[in-house]
């Protein structure tokens, strides 16, 4: 039988013909061309450094004589036996179906993919969302943004099925390590609950909010049709522990639902259901996060910052960037959650406070590029005195910039040039700002700490070295964004994966302190479901 050989770094011009690449693998495994029996593209990156822009392929090839092959490219370290990446599911087992039925509090990327493994095992999980179906829910989203419709603090851009991460550019990448391959199984996966197949492809996939909301519903059904229940609109108000055991939660309708486990896939933003918890003795840790700003350009600039004369060619799409800085303060400057043409939207998800985030479609179409332009917080900022103090730390500048938006959830916003400059703008640039329901010009030092701004203010020249145009006088900043990750943990055995002393509990995903996306929250998900199953 013949393996496969994986071929990395392959690189050609971004207008390369179709046979340009079966020429140039065929030259890289130095084999002639009736030898190389077929061949897959695994993975194609954009590769935009030192001002040359070119794609770079990792291949699967299947050869001629490819012991042979091997043999003469032994010496070449990008071309190797193609590894064995197969993601191998927890079978069923009887006594397991017998003991009882899952609970999973949170309908996210964590909490649905933990759901659907349990399912597909026979066991039948019971999922409870505070929030609405994707739906519903993004009817209620953008009535707030658009429409002048009140803020629902159930069912927002923090709460519902499908999580934060629906409205968001839908990033599909990690820096996880993955040596169980859950990452090309939540790709498949996706693709087969709709999510373009490009995805397997390439090297950073996306996904977008537009094509989000139909894989979670495909998820969902999937849950069902095994036996499993989703129910929405249940907000988890209590839990009962019994001699150090979490035996059920309860309803806000006072309904009690046992479970056997209960797993708490809750969000980052869920901060009434983590005092109810720390109320219940649960344990939790204070742990970094981040809070700054939203930073728009024009998508046209950053195109031509990355890709040069390239910019626009329909084969690169619109163009990412990432950075981080470190600057004077002792602090560090970076980019997060960066969405190619897209809007900054409100994410707040308790009445009088405004938050800020990025979302995209799975087009990139829209005019701006924006960013989380963040600066890194620590238990020392806060106080280390209550685990739980990030929250109110992060309460804090959430009001501020809601008193200086207007109170009406209009967002504070500044000029990149005002904020240099250290005075308050009065109207907008070039730049119109995206976000919805909309801006006022002020001063952005009335509402973030001093340190903050300083650090900001740091990076932006270090910055501008590596994205030359990026120092743009009339690039929007809004404020505040603060939910960048949870600004607690939730401590739990590193094997078993049960919460530190209260048995039958697992924290899992991006609220309980160990995920930090779309793809590490499912694949924590995974992780615990699959804890759940060999236990």
């Amino acid at each position: 039988m013949p393996f496969m050989l994986q071929i990395s770094q392959l690189s050609l011009p971004v207008d390369h013909a179709d046979a340009d690449l079966r020429q140039a693998l065929v030259k890289g495994l130095g084999i002639a061309d009736k030898d190389l029996l077929g061949f897959t593209i695994k993975q194609r990156a954009i590769d935009a450094r030192r001002q040359h822009v070119a794609f770079s392929f990792t291949l699967l090839a299947e050869v001629q004589n490819e012991a042979k092959v091997l043999k003469a490219l032994a010496e070449d370290t990008q071309i190797c036996i193609a590894p064995d990446e197969t993601y191998r599911e927890c079978p069923p087992r009887p006594d397991h179906i017998a003991s009882g039925r899952p609970v999973v509090v949170g309908s996210g990327p964590c909490g649905l993919f933990a759901g659907l493994l349990l399912a597909r095992a026979g066991r039948k999980p019971i999922l409870l969302e505070r929030g609405k179906a994707a739906g519903d829910r993004a009817r209620d989203v953008t009535g707030f943004w658009r429409r002048g419709w009140d803020f629902n603090p159930e069912s927002n851009v923090q709460f519902g099925e499908g999580g934060a991460g629906t409205f968001s550019d839908g990033k599909l990448y990690t820096q996880i390590r993955d040596r169980e391959h859950r990452i090309p199984w939540l790709l498949r996966e996706m693709v087969a609950a709709g999510a373009p197949e490009d995805i397997l492809l390439k090297a950073r996939p996306h996904i977008g909010t537009d094509r989000l909301i139909k894989v979670v519903r495909h998820i969902r059904e999937e849950i069902i049709s095994l036996g499993g229940e989703v129910r929405f609109s249940s907000r988890v108000k209590d839990v009962i522990i019994e001699k150090g055991i979490m035996r059920a939660v309860i309803l806000g309708d006072d309904t009690v639902i046992e479970g056997s486990p209960i797993i708490f896939a809750i969000g980052h933003s869920s901060r009434d259901t983590f005092e109810m918890l720390h109320r219940r003795e649960v344990p939790f840790e204070a742990k970094p996060f981040s809070i700054g700003v939203r930073i728009e350009h024009p998508q046209s600039l950053v195109d031509k910052m990355l890709y040069g004369k390239w910019a626009g060619h329909a084969r690169l799409g619109s163009a990412p960037y990432k950075f981080v800085a470190h600057c004077p303060t002792g602090r560090a400057a970076y980019s997060f959650c960066m969405c190619p043409g897209g809007l900054v939207v409100a994410a707040n998800s308790e009445a009088g406070m405004v938050v800020t985030n990025g979302m995209s479609s799975y087009a990139r179409a829209e005019s701006n590029a924006n960013s989380g332009f963040m600066v890194d917080i620590r238990p020392q900022d806060y106080g280390e005195h209550h685990p739980l103090a990030g929250i109110e730390f992060q309460r804090q500048i959430e009001r501020a910039a809601y008193r200086l938006g207007g109170e009406n959830y209009h967002a504070p916003a500044q000029l990149l040039g005002d904020l240099l400059s250290n005075r308050a703008s009065t109207s907008q640039g070039d730049v119109k700002p995206s976000y919805e329901p909309g801006v006022v010009w002020t001063d952005l030092r009335e509402c973030l700490p001093e340190y903050v701004i300083a650090t900001l203010k740091q990076a932006i020249p270090q910055i501008a070295k590596k994205l030359p145009g990026y120092q743009l006088d009339d690039a929007v900043l809004t404020a505040a964004e603060t939910r960048s990750s949870s600004p607690a943990r939730i401590p739990r055995d590193p094997e078993t994966l049960v919460c530190t002393g209260i048995g039958n509990f697992y924290p899992a995903g991006e609220g309980a302190g160990y995920a930090g996306g779309i793809i590490s929250a499912a694949a924590d998900g995974m992780r615990v479901a699959e804890a759940v199953l060999r236990a």
